[in-house]
């Protein structure tokens, strides 16, 4: 896979003294677009890891009381992904609102109703106390989730992406995916508290509740953050010149919806281990005796901070090796990680220690150039909305469905159909990585 082909392309449909205007105009600090990618992304994070892994602690008990804990969790990763499926109908929704009005009424609706949706689900009653209504609810909430979660793409990843020089573009696209183990280690680290601190009744009654009220502090934390970037005259302006603007869904899957696609794709080693290594073992191995919901919690984090690291070495490397490369190389080490599955999983304490740590450290490799590295074959002036689409798309075919698929193929067909689940993944990013490579060279 080549390690240049489009990385180093100028914004299409520019000549060279339009590109020269833009660079005067709108010469911007790509740490501080970094630091309003990082800040605005964690909130997100966080809202959705703690509704993972609560879909394993708290909604078998409070929501499914009726079933087997192994059929709560099934039921509560079902929900768990309707987010994913309401995102892309999210991004149509807001883009619509953002053309109507501007990007800060589109971005402050957006987070305030993602928070209070999170926050909405602190409130629900029992099962016990409602009965089926308290299921709709939750469900009701979820998709409210995934609506947001469309919703609050603000373009800065993009703006990012164009502002740096092109030798340091793989440092810089790995700074916002480290709101992915941010995100995660705080969710894990306040579940991790409040379950060790607090006893099972007082915990499943009230204390699960906790991290969905501070959801609704960090969104608005994170929309003042992102806001102080986006509204301003200075990145309205840098917006404008690159061309940064939302376009019709159906105009952008008809110019250019093939890269939506060969993109989803090319990531989807890395989505598909995503909730693999973040929420599944936590419920594959709590249904076991190996060892207790809080250890894992803590090897869990442990494993994040290695993410973090992996996402840090990924952006070092792919300014060494190429982008693409990176990430066929980090899928390849996926699908040999994937052969090891079974034996670690289903082995010892220190076995599925070191499938959650090594994991994460993959996770990170990949992840972190999981985002832009085929956005960057869109036309400019379709980015905007093209880079919104592949990453919903990809979350979608990707992450959603992966904690249900893998705990239900694991449980009736044994863990060597959870290997091949992800070996699936792997097979489409190096597939797709062919295809844009091919793609690339015909234009």
């Amino acid at each position: 896979m080549s390690s240049t082909f489009q990385d180093q392309r100028e914004p299409a449909g520019f000549s060279p003294e339009d590109l020269g205007r833009i660079h005067a105009h709108a010469k911007l600090a790509p740490g501080e677009i970094a630091v309003g990618v990082i800040v605005g992304r964690t909130s997100e994070y966080f809202d959705f890891f703690v509704f993972g892994i609560a879909c394993v602690m708290v909604f078998p008990s409070v929501f499914f009381p009726f079933e087997s804990r192994l059929d709560g969790m099934l039921l509560s990763f079902a929900i768990f992904s309707l987010a994913f499926i309401a995102r892309p109908l999210g991004t149509t929704l807001f883009m619509a609102f953002q053309r109507r009005w501007s990007r800060g009424t589109k971005l402050t609706i957006a987070l305030f109703l993602l928070g209070s949706a999170t926050a909405g689900m602190a409130f629900l009653p029992e099962y016990n106390t409602i009965g089926g209504w308290a299921i709709g609810l939750l469900t009701f909430f979820r998709f409210l989730q995934g609506l947001a979660l469309g919703g609050s793409w603000d373009g800065l990843p993009s703006l990012l992406a164009l502002n740096t020089p092109p030798q340091r573009r793989g440092w810089y696209a790995m700074l916002g995916q480290l709101s992915a183990p941010i995100g995660f280690i705080i969710a894990a680290g306040l579940f991790l508290f409040l379950h060790t601190q607090l006893a099972t009744d007082d915990f499943l009654q009230w204390g699960w509740r906790y991290p969905f009220y501070v959801a609704f502090t960090i969104n608005v934390v994170a929309l003042f953050a992102r806001l102080r970037l986006v509204v301003t005259e200075e990145y309205t302006l840098a917006m404008e010149e690159r061309e940064l603007a939302p376009i019709g869904i159906f105009q952008m899957l008809k110019l250019q919806g093939y890269n939506i696609f060969v993109g989803a794709f090319a990531a989807l080693a890395s989505y598909a281990l995503f909730h693999l290594v973040s929420i599944f073992p936590l419920s594959w191995i709590s249904l076991g005796t190996t060892q207790s919901i809080n250890s894992v919690l803590g090897v869990q984090i442990v494993g994040a901070l290695v993410g973090i690291l992996g996402i840090v070495a990924s952006g070092m490397i792919a300014d060494r090796i190429g982008r693409r490369t990176m990430l066929g190389t980090a899928a390849a080490l996926i699908g040999v990680f994937a052969l090891f599955t079974p034996w670690l999983l289903d082995g010892s304490a220190a076995a599925q220690d070191a499938f959650i740590i090594i994991g994460f450290g993959l996770l990170g490799l990949s992840y972190g150039q999981a985002a832009g590295s085929v956005t960057s074959n869109f036309d400019i002036r379709l980015r905007y909305t093209g880079a919104a689409l592949t990453s919903d798309f990809a979350w979608l075919i990707g992450a959603a469905f992966a904690p249900l698929v893998a705990l239900g193929l694991s449980t009736r067909f044994g863990l060597a159909a959870v290997s091949l689940y992800l070996l699936s993944g792997v097979a489409c990013t190096l597939l797709a990585l062919r295809v844009n490579k091919a793609l690339a060279e015909r234009e």
